[in-house]
């Protein structure tokens, strides 16, 4: 899919920011969402660094990255691809910010970054006259291009978590949707659909499936998941990427020098715009009522997983001499030895001084625990509600960029103590 409508030849065009839009931008843009998605969750949750300082730290590298990026008179491959992964672990993190740290719907959030896109493409159109991607020769026009990317991951984010909060589709299935959609909108710029218009909306659309092939890759078989893990979906996808911008660097296969006059742009009028623009209107029109439908059946949302743990409807709070007492009563003592050695396994590797091996460690407590939900929290939710905050604690401490030894025993000795 291509924005390019009126093959005009400029010496301007010789200091375009941007790649031409090929097969491969498509799959590179994939590919850059994917590892955004893996790499952000995987310094968030493995490193213990935390969602608001993850958010922070990607801020300071996408102002750094942008402002090479911007400093740069014509498109460099590795320059703006680098942007592009940068912008799309950035954008996600403000939706995951607004979600987990604020407690703001998803479907508040979505309305609100639809908004937002929308004015900056009124603004942006009031300003240049144009929206294409191929007319990025000035810095105003290529200030307002890395924003509305910013913008479309962001909304994207929200737009594709709404979607499995909706539905409870598993990862496997939830690569369909936007995958079909896309296809929907390609077919539609063959047709003769506005081209602007196709290449935006398929750009949205490339965050979620993105996301969810992440998705599929990192979470283990338990959850329908390949089992790859987020650090191994990361290097996959990483290596994926820089494999293919060596590619175009070498071939410049993506590089807008000299228009060329034969490339193909598939033929269009305004009745073949207006009545593209209507079967995507229907199509919109069905993806709601499909969403509608899949939330009226009985299913547990695919992102509860990844939200805070759910609290007891009813019942005060334990203190440690119950919870205690209830793990013991409640839950099966084969899975309570399995924590219990587990957690001595960590601090045995902690009191050694290998942080390192401890986090890699502890980790198999997050996942069994985790994997273990289903069948322990219906036993008892007040009990499972006290061990996973501490477990959360432990996990907290031995993942910390600078472990403190004294908040690690402390936090793995209440543990033991609640699992006998």
């Amino acid at each position: 899919m291509t924005t390019r409508t009126v093959p005009v030849p400029t010496t301007r065009q010789l200091l375009t920011k941007v790649p031409e839009v090929t097969i491969w931008f498509w799959v590179i843009k994939i590919l850059c969402t994917t590892v955004g998605e893996s790499f952000a969750d995987w310094i968030n949750m493995t490193l213990g660094v935390g969602l608001v300082n993850t958010a922070l730290l990607f801020t300071v590298v996408f102002v750094v990255v942008l402002a090479v990026q911007m400093r740069l008179r014509r498109y460099v491959p590795a320059a703006y691809w680098l942007t592009v992964v940068v912008v799309s672990v950035t954008g996600t993190l403000y939706t995951d910010i607004l979600t987990d740290q604020l407690g703001v719907p998803l479907w508040i959030s979505t309305a609100v970054f639809s908004v937002l896109l929308a004015a900056t493409f009124a603004v942006w159109w009031a300003r240049e006259r144009t929206l294409s991607i191929h007319s990025i020769t000035t810095t105003p026009r290529e200030g307002f291009y890395w924003f509305a990317v910013l913008v479309t991951f962001a909304l994207g984010t929200a737009a594709g978590d709404w979607t499995l909060e909706l539905t409870g589709w598993g990862p496997g299935l939830s690569i369909l949707l936007p995958l079909g959609l896309i296809a929907l909108v390609t077919l539609l710029w063959f047709a003769g659909a506005d081209a602007v218009l196709a290449f935006w909306v398929a750009y949205i659309l490339t965050r979620p499936l993105g996301a969810n092939i992440g998705d599929w890759f990192g979470l283990p078989r338990s959850e329908q998941g390949l089992g790859i893990g987020v650090f191994g979906t990361s290097l996959i996808f990483l290596g994926a990427i820089l494999a293919t911008v060596a590619y175009l660097s070498w071939s410049k296969a993506d590089v807008i020098e000299v228009q060329d006059d034969t490339a193909y742009v598939p033929e269009s009028s305004p009745q073949r715009r207006r009545a593209t623009l209507a079967v995507m209107v229907a199509a919109a029109a069905a993806t709601v009522a499909l969403l509608a439908w899949a939330n009226a059946q009985p299913h547990q949302s695919a992102l509860a997983e990844e939200g805070p743990a759910p609290s007891c409807s009813s019942g005060a709070a334990l203190d440690q001499a119950q919870a205690t007492q209830q793990v013991a009563g409640d839950f099966p003592g084969d899975e309570v030895a399995k924590y219990r050695t587990i957690v001595r396994d960590t601090r045995s590797l902690a009191d050694g001084g290998d942080a390192q091996a401890a986090a890699t460690r502890v980790t198999d407590l997050e996942t069994a625990w985790d994997d273990d939900q289903a069948a322990l929290q219906p036993k008892n939710c007040q009990a499972w509600t006290f061990v996973d905050t501490q477990i959360d604690g432990v996990l907290t401490a031995v993942r910390a960029s600078s472990p403190d030894r004294a908040t690690e025993d402390q936090a793995m000795g209440a543990l033991l103590t609640t699992l006998g």
